[in-house]
């Protein structure tokens, strides 16, 4: 007899102290729990209010004391690394808005930033209007990268006024001149930064966006022809910050140190040619454990926070130290690692699809083909599979072909698949119990999966999964304290085959399913954790489903323990309809117009009229998820 399941079981299962960090576990009764507030959060019994309170899902969830708690531990680690290490400098981190541009996240991050100093970048005009209004603290820096035009940069120089401090980064060899001009003709001093471009480059999927064939950046040889503009202009003292990037989701720490020491090397050589400098900008590229793993992964990373600070903090002061330079103050653009946990999609699961399985014993002494494969459950044995695998593949190919050739029926045919899906899941349980699957039948393990069908849209919420093949991890909200006795994959309400989930977080591996709940009648919710970083700005309008609901919760002193802080609707059928250029009353009108034309061919009663009419109207103001 096994023994009784735990909730120390499901949370190794899911690996939920992995990737959940001190932000989420499981608690009794066995319910997913937000853990990074005062106390504990039960998302299950947030998501049963909500729901009473007429907000169905699929809905986000953005919790307010995640963010805090990220913007917390990035800056205090950093600080506290800088007073171990006797680093001269401070440390001045910045927000890229573009991991994240909702309003009320860049507010919060802001807030809770300002006791560090914590600034904004942007990488294009919007954003830089975002920010502007945004950034009111003196002692932080505000980014400027990405292309820019006259009129961004007259905005950021004309920012200085306002008290903040505005750095315009040279990206690209012609900028300079753009820059000096604006800045003569609206008699402003620019305060300058110079991107470079390293040879070091980063790991996984953004390893390409780096090194000397990077979009962005300055070439040695670029650089001293803007330090020697500078010089002619008298203007070195303009240039204040160096700053590189060499990629996302930089899983390998040992990369970050490499680029680390070459910028160093980078900005004492330009503090030997004179520019003021005072700022090394590190980019962005601290990773997630989006898997728990701590591996150099694409979806994880080898190092912690504390290793990450340190190795920026002491590589820096080992190369001025070296050459009598210095320490400057250390910037990072740190995106995905404060805002990626603050995000959880809730799911509801709509139903399962289970394969048939067992078939009438008079169609096996119909049909030969059906008593040939019901001989094969006598010889099923997990000491030779490759050979039940072959027969088993063997019989049915030689069903398919005389179902092609017209002689055999619709029935033989339905009953020889369901037959073989049987064996197939058989044949999978009994070599599992044996070690791994040989190469040849690890396809039997599809034969043994449920479909669960889910109410969202994977192009939407999680775009990332379907692009790239980001793993996200996805927990049952509820029924932790209980075995999963299913193993499955997701399947999301568009019309297209890509929208599914069938590659789960694992400490190993990515695994090809998901070990879940079998469903009873009640609702069963799905959270899919790690979704603050890109997944809301990219979402696609797949079969037109918009934005979900988006709701801010932060623990409170209340009676269910938690304040909604904002809620953000989600889009309406009419709204998703006005991005591709309809109009909801002109559709209406047309409507009107063959509905009146079949009253007049008498094809439609006035009553289904009347109901045709009202549905439609009503469905445009309606959400675009199911009901």
């Amino acid at each position: 007899m096994s023994r009784r399941w735990t909730l120390d079981d499901a949370r190794e299962l899911y690996n939920i102290r992995g990737w959940g960090l001190d932000l989420f576990d499981v608690l009794e009764p066995g319910h997913m729990a937000m853990t990074a507030g005062s106390q504990p959060l039960d998302l299950r019994a947030l998501v049963d209010d909500l729901v009473e309170r007429e907000i169905e899902p699929p809905f986000l969830i953005r919790f307010t004391d995640v963010l805090r708690a990220r913007v917390n531990a990035l800056c205090s680690t950093f600080q506290a690394t800088i007073a171990e290490h006797e680093y001269k400098g401070l440390y001045r981190g910045v927000y890229p808005i573009k991991c994240n541009q909702q309003r009320q996240v860049v507010e919060e991050v802001v807030e809770a930033g300002r006791p560090y100093h914590l600034g904004l970048e942007c990488g294009s005009k919007p954003e830089l209007m975002i920010v502007m209004a945004e950034m009111t603290d003196p002692e932080a820096l505000i980014i400027c990268n990405g292309y820019k035009d006259a009129e961004y940069i007259e905005m950021a120089l004309i920012a200085q006024k306002l008290g903040v401090r505005c750095v315009l980064v040279v990206e690209q060899p012609s900028e300079l001149d753009t820059i000096l001009q604006v800045s003569d003709a609206i008699g402003i001093e620019p305060m300058l930064g110079v991107r470079v471009r390293l040879a070091a480059q980063g790991t996984g999927r953004w390893k390409s966006s780096s090194g000397d064939r990077a979009k962005f950046g300055l070439s040695a040889a670029e650089i001293i022809e803007v330090v020697d503009v500078l010089k002619a202009r008298e203007g070195l003292s303009w240039l204040k910050l160096l700053h590189y990037h060499i990629g996302s989701q930089i899983s390998a720490v040992r990369r970050i140190q490499d680029a680390v020491r070459e910028a160093s090397r980078f900005y004492v050589e330009l503090k030997r040619f004179g520019a003021e400098m005072g700022f090394l900008d590190v980019g962005g590229g601290l990773g997630i454990d989006y898997d728990g793993s701590r591996t150099d992964f694409d979806s994880s990373m080898n190092y912690d926070l504390a290793e990450y600070a340190e190795t920026i903090v002491t590589t820096i002061a080992e190369v001025c130290d070296e050459s009598e330079i210095a320490h400057p103050n250390i910037v990072t653009e740190t995106g995905r690692a404060l805002v990626a946990h603050s995000s959880l999609l809730v799911v509801p699961v709509m139903e399962a699809s289970r394969p048939a399985g067992k078939v009438d014993a008079k169609l096996i002494e119909k049909y030969p083909s059906v008593a040939e494969l019901n001989e094969l459950h006598d010889e099923l044995s997990a000491r030779r599979p490759q050979r039940v695998n072959h027969r088993l593949a063997d019989i049915r190919e030689r069903m398919l072909n005389r179902f092609e050739m017209g002689l055999a029926g619709l029935e033989e045919r339905a009953a020889v698949e369901t037959m073989a899906r049987d064996l197939a899941r058989k044949l999978y349980r009994l070599v599992i119990r044996h070690g791994a699957l040989p190469e040849d039948v690890e396809d039997l393990e599809k034969a043994e999966l449920d479909i669960y069908y889910c109410n969202f849209s994977v192009f939407q919420s999680m775009p990332d999964s379907w692009a790239i093949d980001q793993v996200f991890p996805v927990v049952p909200l509820q029924r932790l304290g209980e075995r999963p006795t299913r193993r499955g994959t997701l399947a999301d309400v568009t019309c297209d085959s890509d929208g599914r989930l069938d590659r789960f977080v694992d400490v190993r591996d990515v695994k090809r399913s998901l070990e879940l709940h079998k469903l009873d009648g009640t609702p069963y919710y799905l959270g899919i954790f790690l979704l603050g970083a890109y997944q809301e700005i990219l979402g696609d309008l797949h079969n037109l489903f918009g934005d979900t609901h988006a709701i801010h919760v932060s623990v409170a002193d209340t009676p269910r323990g938690y304040r909604i802080e904002a809620m953000v609707e989600g889009e309406t059928v009419a709204d998703v309809l006005d991005y591709v250029q309809y109009d909801k009353n002109a559709l209406f009108a047309r409507l009107r117009t063959a509905v009146e034309r079949a009253y007049d061919e008498g094809t439609l009663p006035v009553t289904e009229g009347k109901r045709l009419l009202a549905t439609y109207r009503r469905g445009l103001g309606d959400y675009t998820y199911l009901g």
